[in-house]
């Protein structure tokens, strides 16, 4: 075939045209930013398991238990949602369980104010919808494999093949333990003498506290870690139904609650059994929960010193109790199933969540220091007669024999 000069100039077009029309194809695909969608979590707060796997007695590390031994019932009896991350490669961390969205690296200590002024400037992955993460939130991220020795960190309470978790600088005097990460969450009412707090985890040792706003000495503004969280805005609100026969649902979690405690206080094996063997609304599978379960019904809008009540919703009972001095108007501290890996014999002691004040004796004064609503640990068993005692740099109440309100899982 004869090709004249005006047939080659048209293939000649052609065949650029066709070639850029795809190189320009390739080239927008390239340029477009990849978006990440957060899972959807299978309830709008879907709480992430505690993690443990190991059984114990009051003393010592067991092996697994059948129904009818003493224990049973305890944290590792049941699974919920483990825990299951994707790391983004960008700085972000994706929680697939909760469908939060998660800093990787916090970064240096800044204070309550500068938290939220990062988080509102923070363009950390391309996203700018960055937020200071609530107490609730970022409890989501505890494990309690951890364990601790005193002030000596031996395993971290988070994942730390996702999370960068620093320790303490030592070299200017801070102990490892000094490594708390700070929430969003402002304690209701004050702590110490009059300090305005604001609640954090320790990722170090394994607990909640209230840690003062501002130094107690100098009044500056106080400097704490922050991880900043996005998506999910739901997540640690609590959706009740009042079921009419002594039973709370939270629809928002899926568990199912004993509506008031019995009243009467109990050792960890104690707590264990009366859950164990609790028939309630016709339902005879209830258990002892673990310390993110329970976590999970603290209301932190309230506080005895600022709504004269527990800090759990209205809708629930709570018994009233005397503080260790013989004064009314205090409330229990609540047992979970998890055991808290701390001391040099790391399996006596249990997690309990104080939804009274979280008292201590400090300079023979007995003082709300930790705030309603923390989390911390009491020994398994002892004699009822030698407690309530004091423990630790701030005489922390050790009642051991604490209070229990049950839960199962809504089928």
């Amino acid at each position: 075939m004869k090709i004249t000069f005006l047939n080659l100039l048209l293939l000649i077009t052609l065949f650029y045209g066709c070639s850029n029309d795809e190189n320009t194809d390739i080239n927008n695909e390239s340029s477009e930013e990849e978006v990440i969608e957060l899972p959807t979590p299978d309830k709008p707060y879907s709480i992430v398991d505690t993690g443990v796997s190991e059984f114990f007695s009051d003393t010592a590390l067991i092996t697994e238990l059948t129904v009818e031994q003493a224990f049973y019932g305890q944290d590792a009896t049941y699974s919920g949602n483990l825990a299951s991350y994707t790391d983004n490669g960008d700085g972000t961390i994706t929680d697939n369980v909760t469908g939060l969205m998660w800093e990787q690296d916090m970064g240096d200590k800044i204070t309550f104010d500068e938290a939220f002024t990062k988080a509102e400037n923070s363009s950390l992955g391309d996203y700018t919808d960055w937020r200071v993460p609530t107490l609730k939130e970022l409890y989501s991220l505890i494990n309690f494999t951890g364990r601790v020795q005193g002030e000596t960190a031996i395993d971290m309470f988070i994942d730390t093949d996702f999370f960068n978790q620093p320790l303490g600088d030592t070299s200017i005097g801070e102990r490892e333990i000094d490594a708390q990460t700070w929430s969003s969450t402002e304690y209701v009412g004050l702590t110490m003498n009059g300090d305005q707090t604001v609640f954090g985890v320790n990722f170090v040792d394994g607990r909640i506290k209230g840690y003062p706003k501002f130094k107690p000495l100098s009044g500056t503004a106080n400097e704490m870690y922050f991880r900043m969280v996005r998506g999910n805005t739901e997540y640690g609100e609590n959706n009740y139904v009042d079921n009419g026969d002594g039973t709370i649902s939270d629809l928002a979690t899926g568990l199912m609650w004993q509506k008031a405690d019995d009243g009467v206080s109990k050792d960890w094996e104690e707590a264990l059994e009366y859950s164990k063997n609790l028939e309630l609304a016709l339902y005879s599978d209830w258990r002892l929960p673990n310390a993110k379960e329970l976590q999970s019904i603290v209301d932190y809008s309230r506080s005895p010193q600022t709504t004269n009540s527990p800090a759990i919703s209205t809708i629930f009972e709570t018994t009233e109790i005397n503080d260790p001095e013989g004064n009314p108007g205090h409330y229990p501290f609540f047992w979970t199933s998890t055991t808290h890996l701390d001391g040099v014999n790391p399996y006596n002691g249990a997690v309990y969540i104080a939804f009274g004040e979280g008292l201590g004796q400090m300079n023979g004064n007995l003082l709300d220091v930790h705030g309603a609503g923390c989390q911390r640990s009491d020994p398994k068993s002892g004699d009822i007669n030698d407690y309530p005692e004091y423990f630790g740099p701030q005489g922390d109440v050790r009642y051991v024999y604490n209070y229990v309100r049950a839960v199962r899982t809504i089928e």
